[in-house]
């Protein structure tokens, strides 16, 4: 049976992966609230199960699965939807996963309400769900988005798709051709949410710091991130804004410069390295060598000492030797970093890597992992430990956590004290003097 047209269907979102991610199940759900739908928590029941995917790595592939069937056994007569990058990489794939009813591509995610008002009314069957992907190379349009997760910050996407080809990446086949955002567009929407009262905006995107592109790829729009960040800086009623993630060979000294001397932009960047070893950021096709991105931390401590500086690297990527990941084990000890995520390397199809000689045992790309996350927390407790006896602004967070308020300080400390409703979504300055057994910050207030 379909659903009455004169009921209000629940919906139901669930998002995996990146804050991009979040930016656009944020937007896609506003537009159903807008058209009358009623918006629950996806542990509740509803008759629509919206799932945005993701497929950066294998275990993301894997969980989607199990959330759908989370969802089927919440309600079998449900429908459930599947948007996002697994969608668009794996439909067929997707659309055979029980419950499922339909698969919505990369540009035909934007389409979601037309093709839910036409699910709605045809009854549920078994078998595989319908699956509406066009081919990645005519997702060539930019479609804006923002989320609103909490009421401290919001998400904001800037760009989307990438032009890079590196060996191991499937976001340019999941997200089609680098393209953003008119200028004039972005910052009506840094408007919306300030008028929101929200005090911070991250910037999101596949690859932000080739912010420009036009709809279709094309240098229409004329305007360099630079330039994007210097306009969101003049935004009135946003107290922090935040970069994502950025490129090594795109994060220009004039960019950190700014962010140096803004008004807003705050002192944490998160740089992808990869790899410490030249050799092998060759064969991922990265666009830069390790000396380049040594000068960019050099620089940004330089002019910013208290800045945070988190970096993304992949540990079992083929032909990655013993001495290849001790040259960046070493690499990363030597230089002053923040935090690190690590990837552990999962073969993904129609990637050139898959292809590659000199595949690392797994058991070999657990250690190395292991090695870089013990490592990531050493260099954490450190960057704390230096940056206390010292007043930051902490922006809390709305939600009680065991009995304590959490937020952050404008360079990434996060900081917790006892609950009280009053600091939900305030900047308060507070002393740093002190690291709780969990890790935290602590301190006392500055009034």
């Amino acid at each position: 049976m379909g659903v009455a047209a004169t009921e209000q269907p629940r919906v139901a979102f669930y998002t995996l992966g990146c804050k991009l991610n979040f930016s656009e199940t944020s937007t896609l759900a506003r537009s159903l609230v807008q058209e009358g739908y009623t918006k629950v928590d996806f542990e509740s029941e509803a008759e629509v199960y919206v799932i945005n995917t993701c497929s950066v790595t294998e275990n993301a592939d894997k969980r989607f699965k199990a959330i759908a069937k989370t969802a089927h056994e919440t309600n079998p007569n449900a429908y459930i939807i599947a948007v996002g990058c697994y969608a668009q990489l794996k439909p067929e794939e997707l659309a055979a996963v029980e419950g499922v009813d339909m698969v919505l591509g990369a540009k035909e995610k934007f389409g979601l309400s037309t093709y839910l008002k036409t699910l709605l009314q045809t009854p549920k069957l078994d078998g595989s769900g319908q699956v509406h992907a066009c081919e990645i190379e005519q997702t060539d349009t930019f479609v804006s988005s923002y989320a609103i997760g909490e009421r401290t910050r919001a998400f904001l996407k800037v760009q989307d798709g990438c032009d890079y080809t590196c060996t191991y990446c499937t976001i340019p086949l999941a997200r089609g051709i680098s393209r953003s955002a008119p200028l004039t567009q972005l910052l009506d929407q840094a408007k919306e949410i300030a008028d929101q009262n929200i005090k911070e905006i991250v910037l999101t995107g596949v690859n932000i710091g080739d912010y420009g592109k036009g709809e279709f790829g094309n240098k229409k729009h004329d305007h360099t991130f630079l330039e994007l960040i210097n306009a969101l800086d003049r935004v009135e009623g946003i107290s922090r804004l935040r970069i994502s993630s950025i490129e090594p060979n795109l994060l220009s000294d004039a960019i950190i410069d700014f962010v140096a001397t803004s008004a807003h932009f705050v002192p944490h960047f998160h740089i992808p390295l990869q790899s410490g070893s030249d050799d092998l950021l060759k064969l991922m096709r990265r666009r830069y060598m390790s000396t380049l991105y040594k000068q960019r931390v050099k620089h940004i401590k330089t002019v910013m000492p208290n800045a945070c500086i988190g970096v993304d690297v992949i540990v079992g990527f083929p032909g990655e030797t013993e001495a290849h990941f001790i040259e960046t084990y070493q690499f990363l000890v030597e230089l002053d970093i923040s935090y690190l995520h690590v990837f552990t390397y999962s073969e993904r199809e129609n990637t050139l890597a898959a292809d590659m000689s000199g595949s690392v045992p797994v058991e070999v790309r657990k250690k190395r992992s292991k090695m870089l996350r013990t490592l990531s927390a050493k260099k954490k407790r450190l960057f704390y430990e230096e940056m206390l006896h010292a007043k930051y602004t902490v922006l809390f967070e709305g939600e009680i956590r065991d009995g304590y308020a959490e937020g952050f300080t404008e360079n990434y400390l996060r900081v917790r004290t006892p609950w009280n409703p009053e600091l939900a979504n305030k900047l308060v300055d507070v002393y740093l003097d002190r690291i709780d057994e969990e890790g935290f910050a602590r301190g006392y207030f500055l009034h």
